[in-house]
């Protein structure tokens, strides 16, 4: 079984020879980032699984706001392209969560954790991600947390 980082190598290939302009530069500089985050710090090394999702993540998240932003300067083009990249990207994520699967998830740990007031928001949040395993955003989960702990 390969490995994600491999998978995107292998795929970056497969758009070379396919000519496919934007899933080559979407493909490369989400490797760029994966090398950059490999060698920074006090030595290098090779970064698991979920790090290399979270990157891919982080850049997904980076493309959408791009978007976003040439959207409000009337440059049109730019954001289809940056839109075209997170598709891209969202193509090695996992399926994020429905509303009721986040409900669901929020109110077992709420329950598990014994959470009972705004207090713990912060605590039910990390769990929340934790058990996730990176099919939710904070800025999805937050609210949703927020919305279960002041019922």
């Amino acid at each position: 079984m390969t490995t994600l980082a491999e998978q995107l190598r292998l795929d970056l290939t497969e758009a070379l020879r396919a000519r496919d302009e934007v899933r080559v530069s979407t493909l490369r500089l989400t490797l760029t980032s994966i090398q950059v985050e490999e060698v920074s710090g006090a030595q290098a090394r090779t970064l698991s699984e979920d790090e290399v999702r979270r990157v891919l993540t982080r850049e997904r998240k980076r493309r959408i706001e791009a978007a976003e932003a040439f959207d409000a300067a009337g440059r049109t083009e730019s954001a289809a392209r940056e839109r075209a990249e997170a598709e891209v990207l969202s193509g090695y994520l996992p399926q994020p969560l429905s509303s009721q699967e986040l409900e669901a998830l929020v109110d077992s740990v709420v329950t598990d954790l014994g959470a009972s007031g705004p207090r713990e928001t912060g605590r039910v949040i990390k769990e929340v991600l934790v058990r996730s395993e990176g099919r939710a955003d904070g800025s999805v989960v937050a609210p949703a947390v927020k919305a279960r702990l002041s019922s």
